[in-house]
């Protein structure tokens, strides 16, 4: 369990261990970073969940929109990273005693440690990136949640559009909400090709009704995602959609090693953006946009609002989510499935369209 806290002009510092912090002191006068901010009187603090905030997806979109902050707000920023459950509910009272104004608690499985957190801690304000709030009556514990369906149900219909096997898979990194939501919506999207145009699509990975499919044993299970890829691959499907943080180059080792014209899809950031090194094999990724969730929330605070625990829920209509740029695929999608998916687009803005049906 790493902890670290910074203020401008200290951003190299750090010291490492379960309950240690390296605690900046207050300057006599402001301070300026590289990007010309003042510093101002504000903490902002975030927990990880598993794994590091390098990890080319989830945890990693959520820290940039911290950075950010730092950047152009000037805020003083701290994080700890979780290397397992184990380190949620630590990590959290670490961030506590480090007196953060505010505490991202960055994943679906921080939701107990976190709605624990708040009700202990009713002058902290904490939010939930994922989670909800268990306790209606708690004021003080934000979510930032986004409906992922929406823009999933747009890359199954490019998925089946794209495939010359008809035959696309996908899988979780766990069985939870935050997981199958963006799968269902894939598979949903999937089949509205399929009723659309009369071609038969097999969707491997995930069935919505039944509510089985395919799930590694977390985020870090790199043999499992490699292992779920290459079963699909062998069963003819050319178009992956890994719901798995950064297994996603796990699932590239897999088309790799089979020789096969297979591509994937990235989620959460723009992966061939930010593992350009994969660009080659991702048709697109489907945004979920942290890092300005983040950033806007701080930069709310800082401007002096009134902490609101009401929701953000990220959609298309208000561009939390959507697909990324086609990139190297971009001449290889049609102009005709570019309109095609547009027009989905507003189907689902409008509410013409469920992309959970």
């Amino acid at each position: 369990m790493n902890v670290i806290t910074r203020k401008r002009g200290l951003a190299g510092l750090a010291l490492v261990g379960t309950a240690t912090m390296l605690l900046a002191g207050c300057a006599a006068a402001p301070e300026e970073g590289e990007s010309g901010a003042e510093s101002v009187d504000y903490k902002a603090c975030a927990v990880s969940d598993e794994g590091s905030w390098n990890d080319k997806s989830f945890n990693e979109a959520a820290y940039a929109g911290l950075t950010k902050a730092e950047d152009e707000l000037g805020v003083e920023i701290a994080d700890a990273e979780s290397a397992s459950a184990d380190d949620f509910e630590p990590n959290l009272s670490n961030m506590i005693d480090a007196n953060c104004d505010i505490i991202f608690a960055v994943g679906f499985n921080l939701i107990d440690a976190v709605n624990a957190a708040a009700v202990a801690n009713p002058d902290n304000h904490f939010v939930t990136i994922d989670g909800y709030v268990a306790d209606e009556s708690t004021t003080n514990l934000k979510p930032i949640i986004y409906s992922m369906n929406e823009s999933s149900y747009l890359a199954g219909y490019l998925a089946a559009a794209y495939s010359t096997t008809k035959v696309i898979g996908t899988y979780g990194g766990l069985q939870i909400d935050a997981v199958t939501d963006f799968m269902t919506g894939y598979y949903y999207g999937a089949k509205a090709y399929e009723t659309e145009t009369g071609t038969p699509v097999t969707v491997l990975g995930w069935d919505p009704t039944a509510a089985t499919g395919q799930f590694t044993d977390g985020f870090g299970d790199s043999e499992g995602a490699k292992n779920i890829s290459a079963g699909q691959i062998a069963s003819d499907a050319d178009v992956i959609y890994p719901v798995a943080g950064g297994l996603f180059s796990a699932t590239s080792e897999a088309i790799n090693e089979s020789g096969k014209d297979v591509v994937f899809l990235g989620v959460d950031q723009d992966v061939a953006v930010t593992s350009p090194e994969y660009a080659d094999q991702v048709l697109t990724s489907v945004l979920k946009k942290m890092t300005d969730a983040v950033y806007d929330v701080i930069e709310e605070q800082v401007g002096g609002a009134t902490f609101d625990a009401t929701p953000y829920v990220g959609t298309l209509e208000n561009g939390g989510t959507g697909l990324a740029d086609f990139g190297t695929f971009d001449d290889k999608v049609s102009d005709e499935i570019k309109a095609k998916l547009e027009e989905l687009t507003a189907g689902i803005i409008d509410g013409s369209i469920d992309p959970l049906s």
